[in-house]
């Protein structure tokens, strides 16, 4: 299968809160890989493609957790099987807020 994907990923093992519809409380996750336009996570929560999320990343040396908006790409059980590893693609390029990730 060929890479579609334009910006490099980058591992990094972050805590992030997301919300999705239909649930009124934020889910706790841990990202796996960061990049300008998406994020890979692991969570306790099914999430199906095209779902929107809301996600809050906390990064180091940051004062208050970094906002994003997304939507699911795709979902699969992780290695535990009572998590989920997501791939969501960020609304739009986040250069400026991830830069601590990114550029470190």
């Amino acid at each position: 299968m060929r890479e579609r994907r334009v910006f490099a990923r980058f591992p990094a093992k972050l805590p992030l809160m997301f919300l999705s519809p239909g649930r009124r409380n934020e889910c706790p996750a841990e990202t796996v890989d960061v990049s300008a336009n998406g994020i890979g996570f692991i969570c306790d929560v099914e999430l199906l493609p095209n779902t929107p999320l809301e996600m809050w990343l906390d990064i180091p040396g940051q004062h208050e957790p970094f906002y994003m908006r997304g939507e699911v790409v795709w979902s699969c059980p992780a290695l535990r099987k009572t998590r989920h590893r997501v791939g969501v693609r960020l609304e739009k390029a986040e250069f400026t807020g991830l830069a601590p990730i990114l550029w470190r």
